[in-house]
């Protein structure tokens, strides 16, 4: 079996997915179009050793539909015989891109694959792409869909996690992420968005708040006490977990993670790929694996499909130098810190997406960038990330630094 390797990695900035965000008048196309065209350039590469381009990219609806990662790669004047598709497992979209170009790479059927993903928040609203399982009133009650902010809410009654305790988590992801910034740990990868003409647009993340601050998160209101109440998800959550008597909604937008724009790139080839071009591999991709988890409260899969990556390979939790865990919700997180009894110094050491922002289907591609870059920096070996996905799925994926 080849080794597939990680040979380099870009992202463009994280900007604020609304209107008036920074990158609010650049299309998804563009953004996945500008971040092939960066990963091309700056490794001199020939696309036509590229044998596949995979993007992630969940709201695959309007501008966002149409097989982006194909159109993207011609519109970035990649080699006509590249293909390419477009993937969806929710907010594990990105990291299954990667997993999936890994394992072409692997079984020895490509041999070099850009892999990432892309999300337009601002301009793609979360639903546009009308599926059934929040559309559809059969399919509803069948699979128990609740939204995931409840399940987060959920995640907390169980686990005792109080107000206090969320906001102080994600204070922390927002001092971590500012840190980082400030350092300029992230400059390796970034790259800066331009408009139409060329004009620089963004270079740095967006949504960092280098002035957070315990007292102002608190004063922030529950962000889905209200779809809970009024919309009656609290009685079927309830209905799901008898267990407990009601639920306290202690998740806002300040410990839950900012909807934003972005994109990922990453560069998997196998060995003679390197040989061949002289360019030197950075990284390994060790294993992957996906499954599914209980569907209402949704977002519990990242700790069992970590035991089930690690079961597969004969490893355990201690042999792992650093986790990026997506932080879609503070609960989500903290539950798996639980869950392995982590040291927290070892997760998420950047900050995470309640900082910089989840741009679902590019996330997962960011994460292994970043926590890639900070295993060089570091002079450690190995990292795990995993993110929750709708619908009760988790994904998870392990490198090794070459």
């Amino acid at each position: 079996m080849n080794d597939a390797l990680i040979y380099d990695h870009v992202r463009t900035p994280r900007a604020k997915g609304r209107p008036d965000g920074a990158l609010h008048e650049v299309t998804a196309t563009a953004l996945a179009t500008q971040t092939l065209a960066a990963l091309r350039d700056r490794n001199e590469l020939d696309t036509a050793l590229v044998d596949d381009v995979i993007l992630g990219c969940v709201m695959a609806a309007g501008e966002q539909g149409g097989n982006i990662a194909r159109v993207a790669a011609l519109n970035a004047d990649y080699a006509q015989t590249v293909p390419g598709f477009q993937l969806n497992r929710y907010c594990a979209s990105g990291l299954e891109a990667v997993n999936l170009a890994a394992a072409g790479i692997r079984a020895g059927q490509t041999r070099a694959v850009v892999a990432g993903g892309v999300e337009a928040m601002s301009r793609v609203a979360l639903g546009s792409d009308g599926g059934s399982v929040y559309t559809d009133p059969q399919v509803i009650h069948k699979t128990w869909y609740i939204p995931q902010g409840i399940g987060a809410d959920m995640i907390a009654q169980l686990d005792g996690y109080r107000r206090e305790d969320v906001d102080a988590f994600a204070l922390i992801s927002q001092q971590r992420a500012a840190a980082a910034q400030k350092a300029g740990l992230f400059d390796r990868s970034l790259f800066t968005v331009k408009d139409l003409v060329g004009e620089p647009l963004l270079a740095h993340d967006e949504a960092i708040r280098h002035d957070a601050r315990a007292e102002d998160l608190a004063k922030l209101k529950p962000a889905f006490e209200g779809l809970g109440t009024h919309a009656g998800f609290d009685g079927v959550m309830l209905q799901r977990y008898p267990q407990t008597e009601s639920l306290q909604h202690v998740h806002t937008a300040g410990n839950s993670s900012a909807i934003v724009d972005g994109a990922a790139a990453i560069l998997l080839a196998d060995r003679q790929f390197g040989l061949d071009t002289g360019l030197r591999p950075r990284a390994r991709v060790h294993s992957y694996a996906s499954i599914g988890s209980e569907p209402a409260i949704m977002l519990t899969g990242p700790a069992a499909c970590t035991e089930r990556l690690l079961h597969r390979n004969g490893m355990r939790i201690e042999d792992i130098d650093l986790f990026e865990v997506n932080e879609a919700f503070a609960s989500v997180v903290m539950r798996y810190m639980r869950h392995f009894n982590l040291d927290p110094a070892k997760v998420n050491v950047n900050g995470g997406a309640i900082a910089m922002g989840h741009p679902l289907g590019a996330t997962g591609a960011i994460l292994v960038g970043i926590v890639l870059d900070e295993l060089e920096r570091r002079d450690l070996n190995t990292a795990l990330i995993t993110l929750c996905a709708a619908a009760g799925m988790a994904t998870a994926t392990l490198i090794e630094r070459i």
